[in-house]
C-alpha cells in the first residue's frame, strides 16, 4: 500500500495485469491485510473482481501463494507485491502456453557495478588480476511467473515456504520448468532506498501529487 507516485504498488500493479488482459486476481495478504481489502474491495472500480487469500502468520512467498489454492482455478499469473513491471505480459503466456510447461518465469537482463575491487589469484595466492569495481550483467528473476495450478502440489500447506524451493522440488520431480526473457521496466521497491528511487522515478513521470 505504499504510494508510488499517486497510487499504492498495488494499483500500479493491478493496472498493468488489467492491460494484460488479466480481469480476475487474488491477493493473498497478512499482516494488515485489511487496509489491502478495505482499499480495493471487489476491485470493480478497475474494472477485475478482486478477492482475498488471507493468512494469520508469515508464510514467505510459496507459501503465501498455497493460501490461494482454493480460489485459484487453472493456469495463473503469479506475481510479487513489491515490484512493479511494464512489458508484455501475453507474450510471457503465450510461451508458456507453446511449451506446456508447468511454471514459466520472465527474467530481465540487469547490470549492476560492485562496490569493491573484484580480485582473482591462484592456488598459492598470486595475484592474476585486479578489477576495480566491475560491471556484473546478467539476468534476473523479476517476481512474474505464469504457472499451471498444479504447481501448488509442490508447495506444503501452512508451512513457511520460499519460491526457490518450490521450484527446486519441481524440477527434481521432472516437470517442465521454463524462462523467457523479456524487454520492458522493472522497479524494485524490496526497500527503503529502492522504494524512495521508484516513488521519485513516478513523481517525475506524472508531476508532483
Amino acid at each position: 500500500m505504499l504510494p508510488v507516485g499517486p497510487k499504492p504498488i498495488l494499483e500500479h500493479i493491478l493496472e498493468w495485469l488489467k492491460s494484460n488482459g488479466i480481469s480476475e486476481v487474488v491477493v493473498a495478504t497478512g499482516y494488515l491485510g485489511k487496509m489491502i481489502s478495505d482499499y480495493f474491495g471487489d476491485g470493480s472500480q478497475w474494472g477485475v473482481t478482486v478477492e482475498y487469500a488471507a493468512s494469520s502468520h508469515p508464510l514467505n512467498i510459496a507459501g503465501q501463494l498455497k493460501t490461494a489454492e482454493k480460489q485459484i482455478k487453472g493456469r495463473f499469473v503469479c506475481l510479487y507485491g513489491d515490484a512493479i513491471l511494464e512489458f508484455d505480459l501475453r507474450k510471457l503466456i503465450e510461451f508458456h502456453e507453446r511449451r506446456k510447461a508447468l511454471a514459466t518465469m520472465a527474467l530481465m537482463n540487469y547490470s549492476t557495478d560492485l562496490k569493491y575491487g573484484f580480485m582473482e589469484a591462484d592456488k598459492n595466492g598470486k595475484l592474476l588480476e585486479w578489477k576495480e569495481k566491475p560491471k556484473i550483467t546478467g539476468y534476473i528473476n523479476v517476481g512474474c511467473y505464469v504457472m499451471e495450478k498444479d504447481f501448488l502440489k509442490y508447495i506444503p500447506s501452512g508451512k513457511t515456504y520460499g519460491m526457490k524451493e518450490a521450484f527446486e522440488r519441481s524440477m527434481a520431480a521432472g516437470e517442465k520448468v521454463y524462462t523467457l526473457k523479456v524487454k520492458g521496466d522493472f522497479v524494485d521497491i524490496g526497500d527503503r532506498k529502492s522504494y524512495k528511487a521508484a516513488n521519485e522515478l513516478y513523481t517525475r513521470r506524472m508531476g508532483k501529487v
